[in-house]
């Protein structure tokens, strides 16, 4: 028993993310390769009488006042399936990724609360439980939950765990631009290029890097046409030396390299480095979520 807990909300990198013309209903199907960083942000859980949430960070700023946060949702949906008007706890929020990034960070803090809450106040609730919670937020809800490497298709909530996943060695760069996902899928709607089809397996993990670099992110062109800066973070990324794929995730504006070590990582993080760019060294696979 405990009555404090910290936990990571880690950043969601779409490897690849091919995307199908929009449905009757609204949606895009689509097909992605996700996998989980060892940064995000953190979220604090202390028992307390009524329910609380602040949020904090470096980050925070663009947050408050935005109205109901989706941590706050999905625990409204976690309180209201058990019944409850609210949870008897404080949640705090240490929002460091940048908002609007392309790396799931709400999607990722909301799982990353409904986790907290069956921990902390020992529900006991399934993970099959709390995935159908967590479609509350919407599609990328349930993989934002278990936080860890999935192929993703339907919509997103159709999940196939990709266990056979090596670590991959990574660099994060977000150019300190918004990517709004409902422009960029406006743009890509006017010309969609895309198809949601699954590739053929990877076959040696040795070499999955070049198997991703047959696929593709088919919102990187219309993300570009939305926000045409993007196109330097891409070009920077490009240039580092041993960086072995340069791709945008999801929406973006974060692009991410891979590397064959995490001293290459490393490195090209240092040469990366700006005053007005987030740059992160990570390793892609399924982090540890437990901090304290």
């Amino acid at each position: 028993m405990t009555d404090t807990l910290t936990l990571l909300a880690p950043a969601k990198v779409n490897l690849y993310l091919h995307v199908a013309p929009v449905r009757g209903d609204g949606y895009h199907p689509l097909d992605s390769l996700v996998a989980f960083a060892d940064v995000g942000d953190r979220m604090t859980f202390e028992k307390a009488d009524s329910f609380s949430f602040e949020i904090t960070g470096p980050f925070s700023q663009t947050l408050n006042g935005e109205g109901e946060n989706l941590v706050v949702r999905a625990l409204l949906a976690l309180a209201s399936h058990l019944g409850l008007d609210d949870l008897p706890m404080a949640v705090t929020l240490d929002k460091r990724l940048p908002i609007a990034s392309g790396l799931g960070g709400g999607s990722s803090d909301a799982g990353a609360a409904l986790r907290g809450a069956n921990l902390l106040l020992e529900l006991g609730l399934s993970d099959t439980v709390l995935e159908e919670l967590a479609r509350v937020i919407g599609a990328d809800g349930p993989m934002c939950y278990r936080a860890r490497p999935a192929f993703a298709s339907g919509v997103g909530e159709v999940l196939e765990d990709a266990a056979d996943l090596p670590l991959l060695h990574a660099v994060l760069l977000n150019p300190g631009l918004p990517s709004p996902t409902g422009a960029v899928y406006r743009a890509y709607d006017a010309a969609p290029l895309g198809d949601a089809e699954r590739p053929a397996p990877y076959a040696d993990p040795a070499a999955v890097i070049d198997w991703l670099k047959a696929q593709r992110n088919d919102l990187q062109a219309p993300a570009l046409s939305v926000t045409p800066d993007i196109a330097e973070a891409l070009e920077t990324m490009t240039l580092v030396p041993n960086c072995r794929l340069v791709r945008m995730s999801g929406s973006g504006a974060t692009v991410f390299g891979l590397f064959d070590s995490a001293e290459d990582a490393v490195q090209a993080a240092l040469i990366l480095d700006r005053a007005d760019w987030w740059v992160r060294p990570v390793v892609l696979g399924a982090p540890e979520l437990r901090l304290a």
